[in-house]
């Protein structure tokens, strides 16, 4: 079985701490460097790290606020008051000039016409932090995603029925270089970069309440734990093998 996952913050047990997750992925990176180190699995759990890393820096811009865009959103409500005080000053004045029913529509399109394109103006910029957000939490998203099929593709050749002597190899049959004991501890490296993989995912929930990264979080959660169970199959085919 994996070790522990030591991810959670010491004063909130209900929160990730991005911190312990950056430490236990480098942890892992560390201990596959170790054990394997000509093996390309390294180099997929250095590119986590490096994800993982920039992902952090992306949570920690979420968190901030885009003041220039919030300074604008108020502007424009300002602007739209000042739109609908003029229209009702220009409804006044045409009535004390007692103009006829077609200036008056006119007066009051004009005026109206003003105030939609600014409120939609404003619909456009009250949204847009969040868009812009939103866009940031699914490129780190996509990238964890691609890593995860990474990951299935490196433990993809790595059958325990492989180690079997009586077994007929043809030429082009994938080399088999690791033992019994090698082998369930590279898929069960595999199987902890597959679970953080899915923690760093879950950090963007706590800070961007999105339907489309929440939607984005729960595919990567579900394409890791079904990942992650066609390898610990194979490691439970391997617990019976001496090694």
């Amino acid at each position: 079985m994996p070790r522990e996952l030591n991810t959670l913050s010491e004063d909130n047990f209900l929160h990730l701490d991005a911190d312990k997750v950056q430490e236990t992925v480098e942890a892992l990176n560390d201990r596959i460097s170790e054990r394997f180190p000509e093996a390309g699995l390294g180099q997929v759990c250095e590119e986590l790290r490096v994800v993982c890393h920039r992902s952090r820096e992306r949570i920690e811009w979420i968190l901030k606020p885009i003041w220039p865009l919030r300074i604008l959103r108020y502007v424009l409500i300002v602007v739209i008051l000042a739109g609908l005080a003029l229209t009702v000053v220009g409804m006044k004045a045409a009535v004390i000039d007692e103009l006829g029913v077609p200036e008056l529509i006119q007066t009051l399109e004009a005026g109206i016409n003003e105030v939609v394109m600014i409120g939609i103006g404003l619909l456009f910029v009250w949204t847009l932090e969040s868009r812009l957000k939103r866009r940031r939490a699914l490129r780190a998203l996509h990238e964890l995603r691609s890593i995860a099929h990474v990951i299935d593709m490196h433990q993809l050749t790595k059958d325990p029925d492989r180690l079997a002597r009586e077994r007929v190899e043809t030429s082009s049959s994938p080399k088999m270089m690791l033992d019994a004991y090698q082998l369930r501890r590279y898929l069960d490296y595999c199987s902890e970069m597959l679970s953080l993989t899915g923690k760093v995912a879950a950090l963007h929930l706590q800070t961007l309440d999105d339907p489309a990264v929440v939607a984005a979080v729960n595919e990567i959660e579900e394409l890791t734990t079904g990942l992650s169970r066609k390898i610990w199959q194979k490691i439970d085919m391997l617990r019976s093998t001496p090694g």
